[in-house]
């Protein structure tokens, strides 16, 4: 229980520093030998200092909005608004430890899309996430 609590706390302040543009910091959560994979562009980064390298070349202004933090023990899951340039784009980051650390990360994004008027009647809004039309948050 405590482990868990020390890693979400360590994953907390991954994507608080990654809001605030504090590389070395967004960094830390990650073994010297991490690997990043980006299964949607084929991409995978090797090591603390690549990833972090890669990330910083991002040409992109960036923002970070968490939307939920689950997991136990060696595997936890991120689920995150990350805004480039005001575009929103949904990511789901997959993060397995070892010693404390994340050894190996998934990232997946997803751009918003409309929904379509078929489903309407069905559905509601979620409550604060991206309008996807207008790529802005709504409020409950």
């Amino acid at each position: 229980m405590i482990a868990d609590q020390r890693t979400r706390a360590a994953i907390e302040e991954h994507w608080r520093a990654s809001e605030a543009g504090e590389l070395a910091a967004e960094h830390d959560l990650y073994a010297e030998d991490a690997i990043l994979d980006y299964p949607q562009s084929g991409e995978r980064f090797r090591g603390r200092a690549t990833i972090a390298a890669q990330r910083g070349a991002h040409p992109a202004e960036r923002h970070f909005t968490v939307l939920r933090i689950s997991g136990g023990g060696d595997l936890w899951v991120s689920e995150c608004v990350i805004t480039y340039d005001g575009t929103p784009t949904y990511s789901v980051s997959l993060m397995e430890f070892a010693d404390g650390r994340v050894a190996h990360e998934t990232q997946y994004f997803a751009s918003p899309f409309p929904a379509p008027p078929s489903r309407a009647e069905f559905a509601e809004r979620i409550p604060g996430r991206p309008d996807a039309v207008r790529g802005r948050v709504r409020s409950a």
